[in-house]
């Protein structure tokens, strides 16, 4: 799955250099590789509802599905929960 998602993110943006930028070698476009991928946190603090909604939001967009989150968890002050989600990023 991973890989056909960085299959699908390379021919895109080949597509859109392709679009946006004639001048290129399109054979070079294409072979250019992601040199490495990076972690990254993506951290939510705020009221469960408002986490939660986000959450969700950003399913809807496509970001992330909801069980990619971790569950939520006080933070100690009233009324706030929070949530992480961690993903590797593509470095060029």
């Amino acid at each position: 799955m991973m890989a056909q998602l960085l299959n699908f993110a390379q021919s895109q943006i080949a597509q859109f250099l392709r679009q946006n930028l004639p001048s290129l070698d399109r054979q070079q476009i294409s072979q250019q590789p992601f040199p490495y991928r990076e972690p990254i946190k993506h951290l939510l603090i705020g009221s469960p509802k408002a986490v939660t909604s986000t959450i969700h939001y950003l399913q809807v967009i496509g970001y992330a599905s909801v069980g990619d989150w971790s569950p939520l968890q006080p933070t100690g002050n009233p009324d706030e929960v929070m949530s992480i989600l961690s993903r590797q990023i593509l470095i060029q």
